[in-house]
């Protein structure tokens, strides 16, 4: 499917309704122009709502049933999780774990309405709901008055690879495109101070050599040794973690460390080490391409 053909589908939207009628309401609201960006593709580390874990991850093939609820005038204008900014009228939701951005397909089982949706956020974290999808999606849906609905959540998954591919590769042309770190300016020598007058002793001079404080050379490193590294993603499951290894082994060494969170295991997943942060940088943009979630380069000596 051709980038064009990708962003019709997500940012057009197929629409599916059967017998719906909804009427858009008038808003004092300026519109959000949803076709600036499609934000980046994000899966993101495990976090913590009210006393529950989330671990978001990637899943095309993700089907429930469950309560859907909505939201909007609060938001709108707002960025997403995935730095997008939110429109009440765009036909969009959020999820508590998904990739974003994902289609999925939404279906009001009290009524068999059914759209397709573009999830760009985070939420809803109440009651268990399944999905938080905006004020427009909720009116033609059917629940909008009734603010809650018994639906069928499920990732459109070609469709959905395509949209995470794009946006991969946006973020990778966006990193090679960056210009370069300048150079840092070379030290200007100080002058020489002109020579000290004879000093003429009584005792027959001891002749010394004074040299300038010496300052400590960091040591040459070893091949494949750096500071910097691409935190490519968390995983509170090892064998989520061993399986992005897998995938990332072709962009460098790729290693597995065990961290704990308010008591919780995780396993670390990095790329590197790199000698220089352009060569880390440059590791990342592939990473990213591949769909890692969240990934970014972190320095080993900054704390």
């Amino acid at each position: 499917m051709s980038d064009k053909r990708i962003l019709w589908a997500a940012l057009a939207v197929v629409l599916t309704i059967s017998g719906c009628s909804g009427s858009q309401q008038s808003t004092t609201e300026a519109p959000v122009d949803q076709s600036a960006t499609l934000g980046s593709y994000k899966v993101g580390e495990p976090y913590q709502i009210n006393g529950i874990w989330y671990t978001p991850a990637e899943n095309f093939f993700y089907d429930e049933i469950g309560e859907a609820s909505w939201y909007g005038p609060g938001f709108h204008g707002r960025s997403t999780a995935n730095g997008e900014r939110f429109d009440r009228r765009a036909l969009t939701a959020a999820h508590p774990t998904l990739q974003m951005p994902t289609l999925v397909r939404v279906t009001n089982l009290d009524n068999g309405r059914s759209l397709v949706l573009r999830v760009n956020d985070r939420g809803p974290f109440a009651h268990s709901r399944l999905i938080d999808v905006s004020e427009r999606a909720a009116e033609l849906l059917g629940f909008r008055e009734a603010g809650t609905a018994t639906v069928r959540v499920q990732v459109l998954s070609a469709e959905s690879q395509e949209l995470a591919t794009l946006a991969g590769r946006r973020q990778r042309d966006a990193i090679a495109s960056a210009p370069p770190a300048p150079a840092p300016r070379p030290a200007v020598a100080a002058a020489t101070p002109p020579p000290a007058a004879p000093t003429v002793a009584a005792a027959p001079p001891v002749v010394t050599t004074t040299a300038a404080p010496a300052v400590a050379a960091t040591p040459p490193q070893p091949a494949g040794s750096g500071r910097f590294y691409v935190l490519a993603g968390a995983f509170s499951v090892e064998q989520n973690a061993r399986q992005l290894q897998r995938n990332l082994s072709r962009y460098g060494p790729v290693s597995i460390e065990q961290t704990t969170v308010d008591g919780t295991l995780f396993h670390r997943v990095t790329v590197g080490p790199f000698a220089n942060l352009r060569e880390a940088n440059a590791a990342l943009g592939r990473v990213l391409a591949n769909g890692a979630d969240d990934a970014r380069v972190v320095d080993r000596l900054a704390g």
